[in-house]
Formats: C-alpha cells, sequence, structure tokens
C-alpha cells in the first residue's frame, strides 16, 4: 500500500478493516530430529493435530493448508481412515461439482484440505480452525532458462495472516502453524510482487502499443530484475515482434515490427499471438484458433484423483499420437459434434460427465475462441469459421499447424536424448510429462508450449516436429558455424561443411555448402591447389590435361634418376595458377573464364615451368619407358620411394604373357638398373675374393660390354664372366643377394584385359606358378555347374572319375577332383582343385550316404549299444555314458561305412555285404569296452584308496592326482574310437602298469620321479606327433604306432618303461 501511495504522488491511504474474532495462534513444528530421519513430515504432523482436535471434542470445520495436490491426496486418504467427520480435498483442478461440495452444508464435521487457493481467492464458511503447514507452491519464471517453476517453497509473513484469518470471520478460532514461531517471523513480510517473478514479454509488448517510452526507464513500482526485462525483450525479438532503433542495453530502444502490431491487438500471450498470425497466412485460422484458446485456458480435460484410471480411458478418446495440441482438436471436435446433434446443454453436461471434461472450461473455451475470431476478422467472421465441423487433418494441415506453433514457440523446441528424455535450448534436459499422448513415443525433435520446474524439469503439451522446419522459422536465431573447407571434386566446387545452431541445439550437421561466399580468397586458394594442381577435376578439361601431362612427365624424370628437386613443387604450380586466375573457385565459373577468353591458352603452361633443375639427359635414356621382347611390349614405370613396396620399377605384364616375360632376364633391357644391380653383387662379394679382382667398376663395365645379350641370371652370368676373364671361381651363395635394396629387382605387375592389377611380385616364377592356378581355378569355374548337385541322398549321379581334365584356349590347365562332401547335415557333390582335400570329403561323404542307406539298421544299433547297469555306472565315472555311446556308432561308421567308392555298384555290393555286420560289429565293439571299463575302475578305486590312506602327504598325493591325470588321459570317454581292436585288448594291461606304477610310488616316490623323468623325452615326442590341424585330429592310435617305432630304435629301453610310454 505505501509503496503505491509513493508512486502516486503521496496520495493518502484509507484504512478500512473488517471485523475478525479473535484467533489464538499456536505453533507446533515438525520435530527436526524425526524430520531428518524421514519418521515424520508436516502431513503427519496435520493429522495428529486433527485427531487432537477431535480428541478434545472440537467438532467444527477444519480447514489445512497443504502446499500440493499430492500432500492433499495423501492428507484426504489418511483423515478418512483415523478421523471422523466429511473429509474434502480443494485445489484448482478439482472438478467444479467436487469443488462446490467444501461450500454446502454438511450434517458433520468437514474436515477441508486445500491449497493455498483457499487462501484469498474463496471463503469457506463456518471454519474454526486452520492447521497451516506454512508452504505453498508458489509461481516462479525463470529468465535464465526461461522457464515457468512451481516450487514448494514457505509462504511470506502476509501469507501465513491470511491463512489465520481463514477462521476468525464467524467466531473465535484456533490457527495451529506446523513450524516455529522463530521460522515464522524470519520468513519475508511479503509474497514477491507477481511482476518480480512472470514472464515480462506481454508486458513488454503491451508497453511499447502504449508508446511508454524505454522499458529500462519505466517508473514500476516494484522494479523487476534487468534480467527479466533482458529475456521479455529476447522473447519478443525471438517471435519478430521487435526490432532494436538505437543504444546500448542501458538506453536502448525498440520499435514494434508489423508483425509486433499485429499480435498487440490481440489480448493473448505473446508466443499465442504469433501463432495465429502465422495461421492466417497459412490458412489454418481456424485450427489454430481453436488450440490457441485452449492454451489460454486451463486444461478443460479433468482427473479426480480417486478416479484417475477412469479419467485416462475417458481422455484417449481424443488423443493423438503425435501432437498434444492436435488432442485438443479432437476434443474440440467430439464436443462440438456432440452440440451439433444433441443441441441440448443436459445432454452436452452429460458428454462432459462422462469424459472427464470440465463443462464450464469447455464454455470458456469456446467464448474465447469466438473472442479470439471475432477481433482476427473484425467480427465478420467466415462462415467456415464458425462452422463447428469435424477436422479433416491431413499430413499437409499437420505441417501447417505445427509450423505455426513452432513460430510461437521456436524457443521451446527441444531434441531427443533418450526415450521421453530431450534436451533443450539452453543446454537444459526436459522429460516429456507423463500425461502427455507423446510420452513413450515421441520423434527426435519436439516443441512444447510449455516447460515447467516440479519434481524435474517437464515439457507439457508437445509435438512431433520435422527438424527442416527449424532453420526456416527460427532463421533469424539460428548461428552458422564451417569447417573442413575442401575441394569436393563431384561438385565441381570448393565447399565447406557448414553447422547450424538454434539455441545451442544442433539442426544441421555437416551440411556442404559452397565456401566462395563464405571466404572467397581461401576457396580460390583451395580450388587451384586441391583441384587444379593435383587434377582433381569431375570432367575432362583440355588445358588441365596438358599441364597435368607435362607436370607427370617431369615427376618421372625424379623417379627414373631417384632424385628430388628437379621437379617444381606444388606450391610453384599453384602460383602459376594464381598469377592467371581471378577470385573463383568452382569448374563452372572456370569454363566461363574460358569461353569469355575465347581460349584456354593463358593456361596452358609449358614443359620449362615443371623443371626446377635440368636432369641429364644421357641418364634419363638409360630408364626406358618400355621393354620389347619379341614382338611383346611391356610398359615401364619408376617409383623413387624407399621402403614401400612399389620401390623400384614396375614392369607391366598382361596376364597371358607372363610365361613370355619370364623367358628373359629383363635386366638387361633396363641399363641403370643392370649397372646398379651389378655393382652392388661386386661389392657384396667377401673381402678375400674382392681382393682377387680389379675395382668394382672396371668389371661392371667391361661385364655389361659383353653380356648386352646374355639371358642368363645375373648373378650366374657374372660368375661365368669372372671366371673366364680372371679365372676365379665364385660360388653361387657367395653374392649377397639378400643384401640386394628392394629397388634393385625388378617388380612384376601382372593386369587384366581392362588393365586391373592382378598380381604383384618380384619373383617372376612366382607369379608364373601361381597365375597357372589361378586359371585352372578358373576353369573349374565353367564346369561347376554340369557336375555339381545339392542334397544328395542315394546314389544316383552315377560313376565319378578320380579326375576331370580342365582345358582353356591355351590347353591343358590341371585336373578337377569331384568328391561328395558332408556338410550341414546335407551331401553335396563337389569339384575341388586339390586332390587330397577332395579325397579327405570324399571318404566322409560315401559313410554319410551309408548313413542314410542304413537309417533304419542304425535306429536299431543306437538301441542295442546303449549302455546298461555296472558298464553304465562306470562310463559315468569317465564323462558322460551317453557320449560313450555316441563313440561306439561313430566307431561302426568308420569302420565299416568309410570307402572311397566312386561307382553306385561298388557302393551297393559293399552295403550288401556289411548290412548284417553292422549290429554284429556293434556287439563286437560293445564287448571289447567292458575289460577297459572294468580296469579303470579297478585302478581309480586303488588311487582313491592310496589317497585316503597317504592323507596329509602332500607330494604323494600330488603324484596320485598326475597319475590320475594319465588315466584320464589313457581312457578319455570317446576311447571307442581311438584304439584299435588289438590296441584295445592291451588297454586293461597298461592300466594295471598304472596301478603298480602308483603302488611303487607310494613306497619309493623319488624312484617313481625318476623313472617318470627316463621317460619324458619320448612323451614329448609322441605329443608332437599327435598334432591337431583344421580338419582332423590324427588319432591316438597313430601315436602307438610311433610309439613302437620308438620301441625298435631303443631296444635296451626297459620294458616296463616301454609299458608306461605306451600309457
Amino acid at each position: 500500500t505505501a509503496k503505491f501511495s509513493k508512486a502516486f504522488g503521496d496520495a493518502p491511504i484509507i484504512e478500512v478493516s473488517g471485523r475478525m474474532y479473535p484467533v489464538e495462534v499456536r505453533y507446533q513444528p515438525v520435530d527436526p530430529v524425526r524430520e531428518e530421519n524421514g519418521e515424520a513430515t508436516y502431513v503427519d504432523e496435520a493429522i495428529a493435530c486433527v485427531e487432537k482436535l477431535q480428541q478434545e471434542r472440537r467438532y467444527d470445520d477444519i480447514l489445512i493448508f497443504m502446499p500440493t495436490e499430492q500432500d492433499i491426496r495423501e492428507t484426504c486418504e489418511r483423515l478418512s481412515k483415523r478421523c471422523t467427520g466429511l473429509v474434502l480435498p480443494l485445489y484448482a483442478r478439482l472438478s467444479g461439482s467436487q469443488q462446490r461440495l467444501v461450500f454446502e452444508k454438511a450434517g458433520e464435521q468437514k474436515i477441508i484440505v486445500a491449497t493455498n487457493i483457499a487462501e484469498t481467492s474463496l471463503t469457506i464458511p463456518g471454519i474454526k480452525y486452520v492447521i497451516d503447514s506454512g508452504l505453498a507452491r508458489i509461481l516462479e519464471y525463470n529468465p535464465r532458462s526461461q522457464t515457468t517453476g512451481l516450487p514448494v517453497k514457505p509462504v511470506s509473513r502476509s501469507s501465513a495472516e491470511q491463512r489465520k484469518g481463514r477462521c476468525g470471520r464467524v467466531q473465535n478460532g484456533i490457527c495451529i502453524r506446523l513450524y516455529s514461531a522463530d521460522d515464522h517471523s524470519e520468513r519475508q513480510l511479503y509474497t514477491a510482487p507477481e511482476i518480480m517473478r512472470s514472464n515480462l514479454a506481454g508486458v513488454i509488448l503491451r508497453m511499447l502499443t502504449l508508446n511508454l517510452g524505454s522499458v529500462q526507464s519505466f517508473p514500476f513500482i516494484d522494479r523487476p530484475h534487468p534480467k527479466s526485462i533482458r529475456d521479455g525483450i529476447d522473447i519478443l525479438h525471438d517471435l519478430g515482434a521487435i526490432e532494436k532503433i538505437t543504444g546500448d542495453y542501458e538506453t536502448d530502444t525498440y520499435k514494434l515490427t508489423a508483425i509486433g502490431r499485429k499480435m498487440a491487438q490481440l489480448p493473448l500471450d505473446p508466443r499465442i499471438s504469433r501463432i495465429l498470425i502465422d495461421a492466417e497466412k497459412e490458412g489454418c485460422i481456424r485450427e489454430a484458433a481453436i488450440i490457441a484458446a485452449a492454451l489460454s485456458i486451463q486444461d478443460p480435460r479433468e482427473r479426480p484423483y480417486d478416479k484417475t484410471d477412469q479419467a485416462a480411458r475417458a481422455h484417449a478418446l481424443f488423443q493423438h499420437p503425435e501432437s498434444d495440441f492436435l488432442t485438443y482438436l479432437n476434443i474440440w471436435d467430439h464436443y462440438h459434434d456432440i452440440w451439433e446433434r444433441l443441441q441440448t446443454q443436459n445432454k452436452l453436461r452429460k458428454f462432459c460427465h462422462e469424459h472427464f471434461l470440465s463443462y464450464r472450461r469447455m464454455i470458456e473455451w469456446r467464448d474465447i475462441y469466438q473472442q479470439i475470431t471475432g477481433i482476427i476478422y473484425d467480427d465478420k467472421i467466415p462462415a467456415n469459421i464458425k462452422k463447428h465441423g469435424k477436422t479433416d487433418m491431413d499430413q499437409n494441415l499437420y505441417d501447417k499447424i505445427h509450423k505455426c506453433i513452432l513460430s510461437g514457440y521456436i524457443s521451446h523446441i527441444a531434441q531427443k536424448k533418450e526415450k521421453n528424455f530431450y534436451l533443450a535450448a539452453k543446454s537444459r534436459e526436459v522429460m516429456i510429462y507423463p500425461g502427455s499422448g507423446l510420452f513413450n513415443r515421441a520423434g527426435s525433435w519436439i516443441v512444447a508450449a510449455e516447460i515447467t520446474q516440479t519434481s524435474r524439469l517437464f515439457a507439457r503439451n508437445v509435438a512431433n516436429i520435422k527438424s527442416e522446419w527449424l532453420e526456416e522459422i527460427g532463421k533469424d536465431n539460428c548461428r552458422y558455424t564451417y569447417a573442413a573447407a575442401h575441394w569436393e571434386k563431384s561438385r565441381g566446387q570448393v565447399v565447406a561443411l557448414e553447422r547450424v545452431t538454434l539455441f545451442g541445439l544442433t539442426i544441421v550437421e555437416k551440411r556442404p555448402v559452397a565456401y566462395e561466399r563464405i571466404n572467397p580468397e581461401e576457396a580460390r586458394s583451395i580450388f587451384i591447389r586441391e583441384a587444379l594442381v593435383t587434377g582433381e577435376v569431375n570432367r575432362k578439361i583440355p588445358f588441365l590435361e596438358h599441364n597435368l601431362a607435362l607436370w607427370q612427365k617431369a615427376i618421372q624424370m625424379e623417379e627414373k634418376l631417384r632424385k628430388r628437386g628437379i621437379v617444381a613443387d606444388e606450391e610453384a604450380i599453384a602460383r602459376l595458377y594464381e598469377e592467371r586466375l581471378p577470385v573463383l573457385s568452382d569448374i563452372r565459373s572456370l569454363l566461363k573464364l574460358i569461353r569469355d577468353k575465347g581460349s584456354d591458352d593463358f593456361l596452358r603452361f609449358r614443359e620449362e615451368d615443371f623443371i626446377a633443375v635440368e636432369p641429364d639427359e644421357n641418364e634419363l635414356f638409360r630408364h626406358p619407358d618400355k621393354i620389347k621382347i619379341g614382338e611383346a611390349v611391356f610398359p615401364c614405370s619408376y617409383n623413387f620411394a624407399p621402403g614401400k613396396s612399389n620401390d623400384g620399377v614396375t614392369m607391366k605384364i598382361p596376364l597371358g604373357l607372363v610365361s613370355k616375360a619370364a623367358s628373359e632376364n629383363v635386366e638387361r633391357f633396363l641399363p641403370s638398373l643392370l649397372q646398379e644391380k651389378t655393382l652392388h653383387l661386386l661389392k657384396s662379394l667377401p673381402k678375400t675374393i674382392r681382393q682377387k679382382l680389379p675395382a668394382a667398376q672396371q668389371i661392371a663395365a667391361s661385364f655389361i660390354d659383353q653380356t648386352v645379350d646374355s639371358r642368363k641370371a645375373l648373378p650366374q652370368s657374372l660368375s661365368q664372366f669372372i671366371q673366364d676373364k680372371y679365372r676365379i671361381t665364385i660360388p653361387q651363395e657367395a653374392w649377397g643377394l639378400e643384401k640386394l635394396p628392394t629397388h634393385l629387382n625388378v617388380r612384376y605387375s601382372v593386369i587384366d584385359e581392362k588393365g586391373k592389377e592382378v598380381k604383384v611380385s618380384r619373383d617372376i616364377g612366382q607369379l608364373q606358378e601361381e597365375l597357372a592356378d589361378t586359371a585352372n581355378l578358373s576353369a573349374l569355374d565353367n564346369i561347376r555347374p554340369q557336375w555339381e548337385r545339392e542334397n544328395i541322398v542315394s546314389w544316383d549321379f552315377g560313376t565319378l572319375p578320380a579326375a576331370i581334365p580342365l582345358t582353356t584356349r591355351h590347353g591343358l590347365v590341371g585336373y578337377a577332383y569331384p568328391a561328395l562332401q558332408e556338410k550341414d547335415d546335407a551331401i553335396n557333390l563337389r569339384l575341388f582343385f586339390d586332390q587330397r582335400e577332395s579325397e579327405t570329403h570324399h571318404i566322409r561323404g560315401v559313410s554319410a550316404l551309408y548313413s542314410i542307406h542304413f537309417a533304419d539298421r542304425l535306429k536299431q544299433l543306437k538301441k542295442n549299444i546303449a549302455l546298461t547297469g555296472e558298464l553304465k555306472l562306470i562310463a559315468a565315472k569317465i564323462g558322460n555314458p551317453k557320449l560313450l555311446e555316441q563313440s561306439l556308432l561313430k566307431r561302426v561308421k568308420v569302420d565299416l561305412f568309410r570307402r572311397p567308392w566312386r561307382s553306385g555298384d561298388d557302393f551297393l555290393k559293399h552295403a550288401a555285404v556289411i548290412e548284417t555286420q553292422i549290429l554284429q560289429y556293434g556287439q563286437q565293439l560293445l564287448k571289447s569296452i567292458e575289460p577297459v571299463l572294468q580296469a579303470f575302475s579297478d585302478t581309480q578305486a586303488l588311487l582313491h584308496k592310496l589317497a585316503l590312506k597317504n592323507r596329509g602327504n602332500n607330494p604323494l598325493l600330488a603324484f596320485f592326482k598326475d597319475t590320475q591325470n594319465e588315466l584320464q588321459n589313457l581312457v578319455p570317454i570317446d576311447f571307442a574310437e581311438l584304439y584299435s581292436f588289438e590296441r584295445m585288448k592291451e588297454l586293461p594291461r597298461y592300466l594295471k602298469a598304472l596301478a603298480l606304477r602308483a603302488e611303487r610310488g607310494s613306497l619309493n616316490l623319488a624312484a617313481a620321479r625318476k623313472k617318470i623323468e627316463n621317460i619324458a623325452v619320448y612323451s614329448q615326442k609322441l605329443q608332437q606327433i599327435i598334432v591337431s590341424d583344421e580338419n582332423d585330429v590324427i588319432p591316438v592310435k597313430a601315436g602307438f604306432q610311433v610309439l613302437q617305432r620308438l620301441n625298435f630304435t631303443a631296444p635296451d629301453f626297459p620294458e616296463e618303461k616301454r609299458n608306461m610310454i605306451e600309457e
């Protein structure tokens, strides 16, 4: 009051106090220790106060102030269970019918639990007791983050007095404050004025409309913080409503734009006004006005706390999967569809009640819509706007509506980080409000009508948007940065990668744009160096081909002579172009310049332009560009690249002429290489030989003159020359061939008919062998279709030859080897290039075909060889008995089915022979393993007995453990596959020898260890022979053959040790 008086020339203050009854104030704070430990809250204390009042038989009406809806619901629920009386909630979002219950008379005590809506907005009669939590949600706007928050904060002293006054209207009252008197005295006297905690964009727009001067210098009664003023100005600027005239922050002044003047005509939030202005242009004013009106009122949807599930189901009828704004449109359409059809208020009320819509807010919404359209059309509203028909929504209309919404809420965009969580402007992380129709299904980009801070930062009323709209609509706020300027051959211009950000969010990443409009001089420099100098262009340009050919010719001089500094560097060539070209950075402009000049002569360089130092012509002649052998011509290229694979001279050989090239010693056609290699070989000779010879240069000169036509390899020719001339014999191993630098061996590059490199090597003999194989494989592929088959189940393909000749137009090049191959449970006929691989696959394929042929008999065999009784129990000591049964089955197949047959007759003849043997063979195998299993069991029992007897003797226990491991290795679970019948008979003896060794070791461990060491070398040899490769494991029985050989080569080796090795 004093502030108003001062603002208006110290106007007199007339104070008229209303009649109030005495109110007793009690301070009953929550115990801080219990509150800290989570044992008590202000809700608990409020309930305790009600219980105490009822215990004191005080049954007048009670008003409890709670800060949040959740607190109200919890308090009501608990009071209903623990206290008598009618418990009623009261808060703004409560439906009208529920709110009216508060004002109606009741035949019992009313306990009303309310937010600060009951503080000043309405008066509840009959209240005698007030219980004040001292807290409230207070609307606050944060200009820095442009978010509206509703934090729970302590109320001011003036608000506390207002709450106290609720119980002194008609009789004496009691106000119980759930905080201390000290806390009360330390609170602010008044709640901060709304202008201090609100978004000022609308205020500033109105002030500019009324020509009230600079916002910064306006004499506000309560002056807002400068940040709030700055934020309001920024929002209006983002909306395109204002533009700066002059001045700095303290004195700057602004004026309304054409858009701003239109916005000022609408008594709405500036953001909503901007939506409507754009909607008029887009032709969607009806839909935008409906949405704008909805955003200007409280949400018409009601969610009674005791009927949240029913409300959610009812509201789902209206929900739009892409946009909460279109959900409002759906509600509007349904509501007016009912109105058009029913035309009665009662039925409309019933519709609202059934769908949990506030009838009062729906009427308010409709009124605001009519006001908005009346203002826009100056009360001459078109028929299509007046009409409330159903919206025909399609993608085009969706885009129009949301572009308009985006223009109003451009600073409320957000980019998806993870499900439901988004990065909003100014690096804020927001979460989609769980009540949104887009919760759990929103897209990559959204726009929100509201960003509110409660328990966290929520985005409310959101919609999916397209990222490509953002730059168009927010262009005035976009920031552009450029990186990685470079020549792009496909586009024919210098480009940079453009990054566009809007309010700190990247909306375009790495978009290539012409760099010339950003930095013309640098773009020209890049164009010259990366396009013209290197020749990296997307079309043939005559002057450029001319220049590149001259430059490449000059470079080849350096490569041939293995010297740097002959050719002008890239920077020197770039300067030549800079002297001739204006500022341009693309092919199109370059070609236009040439057309304008009538010729490209001004860009054609001379050969001397590329030469920094003139080379020796004679030396260049010693490096020919091609070699002719007979009628064949082989191009040669040179690379001076020490340490790299392409260092030296490369001879290109067409695929069909490899043998031709291999028939000659090509070094004799390369004078410079021949001389250098000869010198290097001579200098690499041992000193004892070099001392007997003249100087290396002298020998080399004589040798080259006399052996120009020699076709022998160079070391052989040199040896022969020195033997003939100097009578000194030089062995071939004396030449230091391994010390030769890489570039002194010719590099052979074999190319196909298209000029593509097929193979490269410095060993022409190796190339000749490998490419012969390549030819064979090619011929093999040609005949595959006529031979190969899939999914064979019987021998119905005739006789398979052992080999099939492979021929090409050059004659016989090799053989293919057909074989049955078992792969992925199928039998296929395949051709192989390798004979051994073919034989390995074929014998297994034949076995697999027999398995199909004898499927029924093998099924019976499985039953016959199933382990039972004691045998099954012993097998379980080794491993899984089923694995041993599988091993027996495999052994039968290996011994009876694996045959190299190549004709159907042989296959069937053998089938007839073994048909009656399969079951007998299985029984024979089963019988042969019985003594082995029994011996295994006896040996294992003995080891267990010895271990128990020698408990505590760690060395002996370690010895027994090693012996147990040997036992397991000797008789693994698949031993039936590994041993021949003869060796199987010997296994019990080996096991007894193992048991004997264990008994002797228990008596004399040192002697036992020494015996083991004596045979270790033989065991190691055995391990080296019993090895694995990719496809097979050499059977252990092969190891026994090795042991047999060892026995023969060591006749004095003790019999016991031989047995130990065999074990």
